[in-house]
């Protein structure tokens, strides 16, 4: 039997991406007539099949919704980086961003935005984590999903994740490899999956290294419930360094380290998450990684379309890599 032949075919060959396949195949503008040309040549040689491309439901309204909890959800909050990136992408395949917050009390009870019925979407970006149950209702309404940022046990496919326990891993090897053996782990891993994933990045190093796991240096930076950072409960033996979860948590324990006396990082080493504005309001600068939030959201865009054009498409967890951003606040302790 003749395999199928997709637009994600026709993009990896020409090296181009699936948007513009679909624009030039769907007659749309955005692409020059060069490329719509070549892009159509080459679907021809290798036996694409226009009906499905061409095929649109009456009801298509080209809206997609974007939704967040309204936790994450502050000033210079990282997810708005993600949120301009989406908007961006969507207004270049002629497609419009409904951005929806998500109140806890909404999340709690699986209410889903009326907007998104009232205006119509055909897909939906679920940005950040949720409980859930609130992930149950947005698979339950077949509605085309892709989960950003964000995976657990029912979301076993289209997410698009940075590669948060290797990035983990990498920045406790670094301190390491700086002479830092007591090391202390901030962040609530009952919070979110990518805490999770950072935390197990940490405890794969320290176990790589024989250093033995200690209870006490396992710190949570918030509240559970409400997701707002709380000042970090400090160990009585005090580590050589923190690895934070995020900027906002690195640059709160700096503050919260200098009022208590500490330099940093010249009595504390100090990591961050993220590479946010946290990380360079801080005194000093944090070292961090860097999220490629425009790379994961171009991944998120283009499965989605892929999945509103045809439905059985499958774009699986995607893993994006971050790397370390080397800025002032961890300290050698090799002599």
């Amino acid at each position: 039997m003749v395999k199928e032949v997709k637009m994600k075919d026709i993009a990896e060959k020409l090296g181009v991406s699936i948007v513009a396949v679909s624009k030039a195949l769907s007659g749309k503008s955005g692409v020059s007539d060069e490329l719509r040309m070549k892009i159509r040549k080459t679907a021809d040689e290798m036996g694409y099949r226009y009906a499905a491309s061409l095929k649109r439901k009456a009801d298509r309204s080209n809206n997609i919704g974007v939704i967040v909890a309204e936790r994450y959800v502050q000033e210079d909050s990282f997810y708005f980086k993600f949120f301009r990136h989406i908007s961006q992408l969507l207004q270049v395949s002629d497609h419009y961003a409904f951005f929806q917050t998500l109140s806890q009390s909404a999340e709690d009870n699986a209410i889903l935005p009326k907007i998104f019925f009232q205006q119509r979407v055909d897909g939906i970006i679920m940005l950040g984590q949720v409980s859930k149950k609130y992930t149950r209702a947005i698979l339950d309404t077949k509605i085309p999903v892709v989960f950003l940022d964000f995976y657990n046990e029912q979301v076993n496919t289209d997410c698009v994740i940075c590669d948060s326990f290797y990035a983990s891993y990498e920045m406790t090897n670094y301190l390491i490899q700086n002479g830092h053996r007591d090391i202390a782990f901030v962040g609530n891993i009952h919070a979110t999956s990518s805490i999770q994933d950072r935390y197990l990045g940490y405890y794969k190093s320290l176990i790589e290294h024989n250093i033995p796991i200690r209870e006490q240096y396992v710190l949570s930076d918030r509240d559970l419930d409400t997701g707002l950072q709380k000042p970090v409960v400090l160990p009585i033996v005090m580590p050589t360094a923190f690895v934070c979860n995020c900027d906002e948590t690195a640059c709160m324990l700096i503050a919260q380290l200098k009022r208590l006396g500490y330099r940093v990082p010249e009595d504390i080493s100090v990591t961050g998450f993220d590479n946010s504005v946290y990380s360079t309001i801080s005194d000093p600068h944090v070292t961090t990684i860097e999220v490629n939030t425009a790379y994961m959201s171009k991944l998120a865009v283009e499965g989605l379309l892929q999945k509103i054009e045809k439905p059985s498409f499958s774009m699986g967890m995607v893993h994006v890599n971050g790397k370390i951003i080397y800025k002032d606040s961890v300290r050698s302790l090799n002599y």
